[in-house]
Protein backbone atom coordinates (compact mmCIF):
# COMPACT_ATOMS: atom_id res chain seq x y z
CA UNK A 1 0.00 0.00 0.00
CA UNK A 2 1.12 3.55 -0.65
CA UNK A 3 2.11 5.74 2.27
CA UNK A 4 1.61 9.45 2.30
CA UNK A 5 4.93 11.05 3.24
CA UNK A 6 5.43 14.38 4.97
CA UNK A 7 7.84 16.26 7.23
CA UNK A 8 7.57 17.98 10.62
CA UNK A 9 10.16 19.72 12.76
CA UNK A 10 9.58 17.76 15.99
CA UNK A 11 7.58 14.57 16.31
CA UNK A 12 6.41 13.65 19.83
CA UNK A 13 5.29 10.03 20.18
CA UNK A 14 2.91 9.61 23.10
CA UNK A 15 0.08 11.85 24.28
CA UNK A 16 0.27 11.42 28.05
CA UNK A 17 1.45 14.12 30.48
CA UNK A 18 5.08 13.86 29.31
CA UNK A 19 4.30 14.02 25.60
CA UNK A 20 1.76 16.80 26.03
CA UNK A 21 4.22 18.72 28.21
CA UNK A 22 6.88 18.32 25.54
CA UNK A 23 4.51 19.47 22.80
CA UNK A 24 3.46 22.47 24.86
CA UNK A 25 7.01 23.55 25.65
CA UNK A 26 8.30 23.03 22.11
CA UNK A 27 5.42 24.75 20.34
CA UNK A 28 5.51 27.70 22.75
CA UNK A 29 9.29 28.02 22.25
CA UNK A 30 9.10 28.33 18.47
CA UNK A 31 10.35 24.86 17.49
CA UNK A 32 8.39 25.00 14.23
CA UNK A 33 5.82 22.37 13.32
CA UNK A 34 5.36 20.21 16.42
CA UNK A 35 3.15 17.14 16.13
CA UNK A 36 2.05 14.79 18.94
CA UNK A 37 0.88 11.27 18.07
CA UNK A 38 -1.30 9.27 20.48
CA UNK A 39 -2.50 5.74 19.75
CA UNK A 40 -5.57 6.03 22.01
CA UNK A 41 -8.64 7.86 20.78
CA UNK A 42 -8.38 10.35 23.64
CA UNK A 43 -5.08 11.90 24.77
CA UNK A 44 -4.07 12.43 28.37
CA UNK A 45 -2.52 9.12 29.40
CA UNK A 46 -3.17 7.34 32.68
CA UNK A 47 -4.76 10.37 34.44
CA UNK A 48 -7.78 10.05 32.11
CA UNK A 49 -9.14 7.20 34.22
CA UNK A 50 -7.93 8.29 37.66
CA UNK A 51 -11.00 9.96 39.14
CA UNK A 52 -9.34 10.83 42.44
CA UNK A 53 -7.94 14.30 43.13
CA UNK A 54 -4.35 15.33 43.77
CA UNK A 55 -3.40 16.27 40.20
CA UNK A 56 -2.12 19.64 39.09
CA UNK A 57 0.49 20.35 41.77
CA UNK A 58 0.88 23.75 43.38
CA UNK A 59 -0.69 25.60 40.46
CA UNK A 60 -4.10 24.18 41.35
CA UNK A 61 -3.50 23.21 44.95
CA UNK A 62 -3.43 19.59 43.82
CA UNK A 63 -7.22 19.70 43.62
CA UNK A 64 -7.75 18.50 40.04
CA UNK A 65 -9.09 15.05 39.22
CA UNK A 66 -7.15 12.94 36.74
CA UNK A 67 -9.56 13.54 33.81
CA UNK A 68 -9.57 17.30 34.47
CA UNK A 69 -5.77 17.31 34.58
CA UNK A 70 -5.58 15.34 31.33
CA UNK A 71 -7.94 17.79 29.63
CA UNK A 72 -5.87 20.72 30.90
CA UNK A 73 -2.70 19.16 29.46
CA UNK A 74 -4.39 18.64 26.09
CA UNK A 75 -5.71 22.20 26.06
CA UNK A 76 -2.29 23.65 26.92
CA UNK A 77 -0.60 21.76 24.05
CA UNK A 78 -3.20 22.82 21.51
CA UNK A 79 -3.22 26.44 22.69
CA UNK A 80 0.58 26.53 22.39
CA UNK A 81 0.23 25.55 18.73
CA UNK A 82 1.11 21.83 18.76
CA UNK A 83 -0.83 19.53 16.44
CA UNK A 84 -2.36 16.61 18.36
CA UNK A 85 -3.44 13.52 16.43
CA UNK A 86 -5.15 10.65 18.24
CA UNK A 87 -5.88 7.12 17.08
CA UNK A 88 -2.49 7.02 15.35
CA UNK A 89 -0.12 4.10 16.00
CA UNK A 90 3.58 4.23 15.20
CA UNK A 91 4.40 0.83 13.74
CA UNK A 92 8.14 1.16 13.18
CA UNK A 93 11.12 3.14 12.00
CA UNK A 94 11.91 3.76 8.34
CA UNK A 95 15.08 5.73 9.16
CA UNK A 96 16.89 7.32 12.11
CA UNK A 97 14.29 10.11 12.35
CA UNK A 98 11.52 8.66 10.17
CA UNK A 99 8.58 6.59 11.41
CA UNK A 100 5.75 4.71 9.78
CA UNK A 101 2.26 5.15 11.18
CA UNK A 102 -1.17 3.67 10.71
CA UNK A 103 -4.50 5.34 11.42
CA UNK A 104 -8.11 5.11 10.22
CA UNK A 105 -7.17 7.73 7.63
CA UNK A 106 -4.46 5.49 6.14
CA UNK A 107 -0.72 4.87 6.25
CA UNK A 108 1.87 7.60 6.61
CA UNK A 109 5.62 8.04 6.73
CA UNK A 110 6.68 11.03 8.85
CA UNK A 111 10.13 12.58 8.70
CA UNK A 112 11.28 14.79 11.57
CA UNK A 113 14.29 16.86 12.50
CA UNK A 114 13.96 15.55 16.07
CA UNK A 115 11.89 12.84 17.73
CA UNK A 116 10.73 12.85 21.35
CA UNK A 117 9.70 9.45 22.71
CA UNK A 118 7.07 9.70 25.46
CA UNK A 119 5.47 6.26 25.35
CA UNK A 120 5.16 5.86 29.12
CA UNK A 121 5.17 2.71 31.23
CA UNK A 122 2.84 -0.15 32.05
CA UNK A 123 2.34 -2.56 34.92
CA UNK A 124 3.49 -6.12 34.36
CA UNK A 125 0.54 -8.36 33.65
CA UNK A 126 -0.15 -11.66 35.38
CA UNK A 127 1.48 -13.59 32.50
CA UNK A 128 4.60 -11.41 32.60
CA UNK A 129 4.91 -12.19 36.32
CA UNK A 130 4.79 -15.91 35.48
CA UNK A 131 1.86 -16.65 37.81
CA UNK A 132 0.54 -20.13 36.89
CA UNK A 133 -3.07 -21.24 36.56
CA UNK A 134 -5.88 -21.00 34.02
CA UNK A 135 -6.85 -17.73 32.36
CA UNK A 136 -10.27 -16.99 33.83
CA UNK A 137 -12.04 -13.62 33.64
CA UNK A 138 -11.52 -11.34 36.61
CA UNK A 139 -7.76 -10.66 36.32
CA UNK A 140 -6.64 -7.02 35.89
CA UNK A 141 -3.81 -4.58 36.16
CA UNK A 142 -4.59 -1.22 37.79
CA UNK A 143 -4.91 0.51 34.42
CA UNK A 144 -7.24 -2.15 33.04
CA UNK A 145 -9.35 -1.95 36.20
CA UNK A 146 -9.65 1.84 36.13
CA UNK A 147 -10.58 1.84 32.46
CA UNK A 148 -13.21 -0.85 33.00
CA UNK A 149 -14.75 0.98 35.97
CA UNK A 150 -14.38 4.66 35.07
CA UNK A 151 -14.36 4.69 31.27
CA UNK A 152 -16.62 1.75 30.41
CA UNK A 153 -18.74 1.41 33.59
CA UNK A 154 -18.36 -2.36 33.52
CA UNK A 155 -19.54 -4.66 36.30
CA UNK A 156 -16.38 -6.12 37.87
CA UNK A 157 -17.24 -8.65 40.58
CA UNK A 158 -17.87 -9.00 44.31
CA UNK A 159 -14.68 -9.93 46.20
CA UNK A 160 -11.21 -8.71 45.20
CA UNK A 161 -7.57 -9.18 46.14
CA UNK A 162 -4.94 -6.55 45.29
CA UNK A 163 -1.38 -7.71 44.70
CA UNK A 164 1.12 -5.01 45.74
CA UNK A 165 1.64 -2.38 48.39
CA UNK A 166 2.45 1.05 46.99
CA UNK A 167 0.39 4.13 46.14
CA UNK A 168 -1.01 2.60 42.95
CA UNK A 169 -2.12 -0.46 44.97
CA UNK A 170 -4.18 1.70 47.28
CA UNK A 171 -5.60 3.54 44.25
CA UNK A 172 -6.68 0.15 42.88
CA UNK A 173 -8.32 -0.71 46.19
CA UNK A 174 -10.19 2.60 46.17
CA UNK A 175 -11.40 1.95 42.60
CA UNK A 176 -12.64 -1.50 43.61
CA UNK A 177 -14.59 -0.03 46.52
CA UNK A 178 -16.13 2.59 44.22
CA UNK A 179 -17.25 -0.29 41.99
CA UNK A 180 -18.92 -1.94 44.99
CA UNK A 181 -16.45 -4.75 45.65
CA UNK A 182 -15.26 -6.04 49.01
CA UNK A 183 -11.46 -5.80 49.03
CA UNK A 184 -10.38 -8.95 50.86
CA UNK A 185 -6.67 -8.13 51.21
CA UNK A 186 -3.60 -6.38 49.87
CA UNK A 187 -0.81 -8.92 49.38
CA UNK A 188 2.90 -8.05 49.26
CA UNK A 189 6.10 -10.07 49.31
CA UNK A 190 7.74 -7.34 51.40
CA UNK A 191 8.41 -8.19 55.05
CA UNK A 192 6.62 -6.15 57.73
CA UNK A 193 9.85 -4.32 58.60
CA UNK A 194 9.81 -2.61 55.19
CA UNK A 195 6.38 -1.11 55.67
CA UNK A 196 6.06 2.37 57.08
CA UNK A 197 3.65 3.30 59.82
CA UNK A 198 1.94 5.65 57.36
CA UNK A 199 1.31 2.73 55.00
CA UNK A 200 -0.25 0.66 57.76
CA UNK A 201 -2.39 3.52 59.03
CA UNK A 202 -3.71 4.64 55.64
CA UNK A 203 -4.92 1.27 54.43
CA UNK A 204 -8.41 0.16 55.39
CA UNK A 205 -7.78 -3.32 54.03
CA UNK A 206 -5.99 -6.29 55.66
CA UNK A 207 -2.34 -6.31 54.55
CA UNK A 208 -0.69 -9.71 54.13
CA UNK A 209 3.10 -9.36 54.14
CA UNK A 210 5.89 -11.75 53.17
CA UNK A 211 3.47 -13.61 50.89
CA UNK A 212 3.81 -14.49 47.21
CA UNK A 213 1.19 -15.53 44.65
CA UNK A 214 1.69 -19.12 43.53
CA UNK A 215 -1.41 -19.65 41.35
CA UNK A 216 -4.83 -18.41 40.30
CA UNK A 217 -7.74 -20.83 40.62
CA UNK A 218 -10.92 -21.12 38.59
CA UNK A 219 -11.77 -21.65 34.92
CA UNK A 220 -15.10 -20.10 33.98
CA UNK A 221 -14.41 -17.33 36.50
CA UNK A 222 -11.61 -16.61 38.95
CA UNK A 223 -12.36 -18.34 42.26
CA UNK A 224 -9.25 -17.65 44.33
CA UNK A 225 -5.63 -16.60 44.73
CA UNK A 226 -3.20 -19.17 46.13
CA UNK A 227 -0.45 -17.75 48.36
CA UNK A 228 2.74 -19.06 49.93
CA UNK A 229 3.84 -17.35 53.12
CA UNK A 230 7.43 -16.80 54.21
CA UNK A 231 7.21 -19.58 56.80
CA UNK A 232 6.03 -22.12 54.20
CA UNK A 233 2.31 -21.97 54.98
CA UNK A 234 -0.08 -21.91 52.03
CA UNK A 235 -3.40 -20.09 51.81
CA UNK A 236 -6.07 -19.58 49.17
CA UNK A 237 -8.02 -16.34 49.34
CA UNK A 238 -11.52 -16.74 47.93
CA UNK A 239 -12.26 -14.00 45.39
CA UNK A 240 -13.61 -13.40 41.89
CA UNK A 241 -11.31 -10.46 41.05
CA UNK A 242 -7.56 -9.92 41.39
CA UNK A 243 -5.60 -6.78 40.50
CA UNK A 244 -1.85 -6.92 39.90
CA UNK A 245 -0.37 -3.52 40.72
CA UNK A 246 3.05 -1.90 40.47
CA UNK A 247 6.05 -3.74 39.00
CA UNK A 248 6.29 -1.12 36.26
CA UNK A 249 8.14 -1.58 33.00
CA UNK A 250 8.70 1.18 30.43
CA UNK A 251 6.89 0.83 27.10
CA UNK A 252 10.23 0.59 25.33
CA UNK A 253 9.34 -1.48 22.25
CA UNK A 254 9.54 1.45 19.84
CA UNK A 255 12.83 2.64 21.33
CA UNK A 256 14.25 -0.87 21.02
CA UNK A 257 13.14 -1.14 17.39
CA UNK A 258 14.97 2.11 16.71
CA UNK A 259 18.21 0.63 18.10
CA UNK A 260 18.17 3.02 21.06
CA UNK A 261 20.27 1.58 23.87
CA UNK A 262 18.26 0.54 26.93
CA UNK A 263 19.55 0.95 30.47
CA UNK A 264 19.68 -2.46 32.23
CA UNK A 265 18.36 -0.98 35.48
CA UNK A 266 15.39 1.13 34.39
CA UNK A 267 14.76 -0.96 31.23
CA UNK A 268 13.98 2.33 29.48
CA UNK A 269 16.26 4.23 27.10
CA UNK A 270 19.65 5.25 28.47
CA UNK A 271 19.66 9.06 28.59
CA UNK A 272 21.50 12.08 29.92
CA UNK A 273 20.32 15.19 31.76
CA UNK A 274 19.29 16.78 28.43
CA UNK A 275 17.05 13.76 27.70
CA UNK A 276 19.29 12.70 24.79
CA UNK A 277 19.27 8.96 24.08
CA UNK A 278 21.95 7.10 22.14
CA UNK A 279 20.05 7.73 18.89
CA UNK A 280 21.08 10.98 17.22
CA UNK A 281 18.16 13.39 17.31
CA UNK A 282 16.08 11.05 19.49
CA UNK A 283 15.05 12.35 22.93
CA UNK A 284 12.99 10.58 25.59
CA UNK A 285 10.93 11.87 28.53
CA UNK A 286 8.56 10.72 31.25
CA UNK A 287 7.91 7.25 32.57
CA UNK A 288 9.42 5.63 29.51
CA UNK A 289 12.67 6.50 31.31
CA UNK A 290 11.81 5.45 34.85
CA UNK A 291 8.58 3.63 35.55
CA UNK A 292 6.98 5.10 37.42
CA UNK A 293 6.83 8.66 38.78
CA UNK A 294 3.87 11.03 39.13
CA UNK A 295 2.05 12.68 36.24
CA UNK A 296 3.41 16.04 37.44
CA UNK A 297 7.02 14.87 37.19
CA UNK A 298 6.39 13.37 33.75
CA UNK A 299 4.86 16.63 32.54
CA UNK A 300 7.75 18.64 34.00
CA UNK A 301 10.24 16.48 32.13
CA UNK A 302 8.25 17.00 28.95
CA UNK A 303 8.43 20.76 29.34
CA UNK A 304 12.14 20.57 30.23
CA UNK A 305 13.04 18.77 26.98
CA UNK A 306 12.14 21.86 24.92
CA UNK A 307 15.46 23.65 25.53
CA UNK A 308 17.76 20.75 24.51
CA UNK A 309 15.61 19.99 21.46
CA UNK A 310 15.86 23.63 20.37
CA UNK A 311 19.64 23.50 20.80
CA UNK A 312 19.74 20.39 18.65
CA UNK A 313 17.63 21.99 15.95
CA UNK A 314 20.13 24.86 15.94
CA UNK A 315 22.82 22.36 14.84
CA UNK A 316 24.10 21.50 18.29
CA UNK A 317 26.47 18.54 17.98
CA UNK A 318 25.18 15.23 19.34
CA UNK A 319 27.52 13.78 21.99
CA UNK A 320 29.20 10.52 21.06
CA UNK A 321 30.81 8.77 24.03
CA UNK A 322 29.21 9.56 27.39
CA UNK A 323 30.08 7.84 30.67
CA UNK A 324 27.23 5.75 31.98
CA UNK A 325 25.97 5.77 35.57
CA UNK A 326 25.21 2.46 37.24
CA UNK A 327 24.23 1.26 40.72
CA UNK A 328 25.35 -1.60 42.92
CA UNK A 329 22.90 -3.91 44.71
CA UNK A 330 20.65 -3.42 46.62
CA UNK A 331 20.07 -0.25 44.59
CA UNK A 332 17.81 -1.01 41.65
CA UNK A 333 18.37 1.83 39.18
CA UNK A 334 19.34 5.47 38.75
CA UNK A 335 18.05 8.10 36.33
CA UNK A 336 19.47 9.83 34.34
CA UNK A 337 22.04 7.14 33.58
CA UNK A 338 24.35 8.87 31.08
CA UNK A 339 26.55 11.89 31.80
CA UNK A 340 26.41 14.42 29.00
CA UNK A 341 29.01 17.04 28.13
CA UNK A 342 28.99 20.60 29.37
CA UNK A 343 27.95 19.98 32.94
CA UNK A 344 24.24 19.49 32.23
CA UNK A 345 22.38 18.74 35.46
CA UNK A 346 19.17 16.70 35.85
CA UNK A 347 15.77 18.18 36.55
CA UNK A 348 15.79 19.87 39.97
CA UNK A 349 19.55 19.20 40.20
CA UNK A 350 19.24 15.63 41.39
CA UNK A 351 19.26 12.01 40.29
CA UNK A 352 16.37 9.65 41.08
CA UNK A 353 17.04 6.19 42.52
CA UNK A 354 15.12 3.12 43.63
CA UNK A 355 16.09 0.29 45.94
CA UNK A 356 15.09 -3.38 46.21
CA UNK A 357 15.12 -3.41 50.02
CA UNK A 358 14.73 -1.00 52.91
CA UNK A 359 17.84 1.08 53.66
CA UNK A 360 17.78 2.95 57.00
CA UNK A 361 19.74 6.20 56.71
CA UNK A 362 21.91 5.01 53.79
CA UNK A 363 25.25 6.57 52.82
CA UNK A 364 25.48 6.91 49.02
CA UNK A 365 29.01 6.80 47.62
CA UNK A 366 29.76 7.92 44.04
CA UNK A 367 32.94 6.54 42.43
CA UNK A 368 34.61 6.60 39.06
CA UNK A 369 37.55 4.24 38.70
CA UNK A 370 39.33 4.53 42.05
CA UNK A 371 38.17 8.09 42.81
CA UNK A 372 35.41 8.97 45.24
CA UNK A 373 33.44 11.82 43.66
CA UNK A 374 30.76 12.32 46.29
CA UNK A 375 29.29 11.03 49.54
CA UNK A 376 25.76 11.77 50.69
CA UNK A 377 23.94 10.55 53.79
CA UNK A 378 20.16 10.32 53.49
CA UNK A 379 18.30 11.38 56.61
CA UNK A 380 15.24 9.25 55.87
CA UNK A 381 15.04 5.55 55.01
CA UNK A 382 14.95 4.49 51.38
CA UNK A 383 12.19 1.93 50.79
CA UNK A 384 11.17 -0.24 47.84
CA UNK A 385 8.58 1.20 45.48
CA UNK A 386 9.38 4.83 46.29
CA UNK A 387 11.94 7.20 44.76
CA UNK A 388 14.76 8.87 46.64
CA UNK A 389 17.33 11.33 45.38
CA UNK A 390 21.05 12.00 45.01
CA UNK A 391 22.38 15.53 44.55
CA UNK A 392 24.12 16.22 41.23
CA UNK A 393 26.71 18.74 42.46
CA UNK A 394 29.54 16.24 41.80
CA UNK A 395 29.14 16.14 38.01
CA UNK A 396 31.99 18.58 37.37
CA UNK A 397 34.38 16.00 38.89
CA UNK A 398 33.50 13.29 36.38
CA UNK A 399 36.15 12.33 33.80
CA UNK A 400 34.26 12.53 30.49
CA UNK A 401 36.60 9.88 29.04
CA UNK A 402 36.65 7.70 32.13
CA UNK A 403 34.89 4.51 33.14
CA UNK A 404 31.32 4.00 34.35
CA UNK A 405 30.33 6.07 37.37
CA UNK A 406 29.03 3.72 40.07
CA UNK A 407 26.73 4.46 43.01
CA UNK A 408 26.99 2.19 46.05
CA UNK A 409 25.47 2.10 49.53
CA UNK A 410 27.58 2.03 52.68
Amino acid sequence: MNRRERTVDVLVIGGGPAGLGAGTGLAASGAGRVEILEREQIAGGIPRHCLHGGFGGRATGGGMTGPAYAQACVAAAEQAGATLRTGVSVTGWAGPLTVDTTAPTGLERINARAVVLATGARERSRSARLVPGARPPGVYTTGELQQAVHLHQQRIGNRAVVIGNEPVSRAAADTLRVAGLDVVALVTDQPPARLTALTRLRDRTPLLTHASVTALTGRERLTGVALRHHDGRTTTLRCDTVVFTGDWIPDHELARRGAVTLDPGTRGPAYDASYRTTGTGVFAVGNLLHGVESAGIAAAEGRAVAAPVLRHLAADAWPADRPSVAVDSPLQWIAPNLIGPGGDTPLRGRFTLRTTRRLPSPLLVVRQDSRVLHRQRLLLPAVPGRPFHLRADWLDRVDAHGATVRIAVR
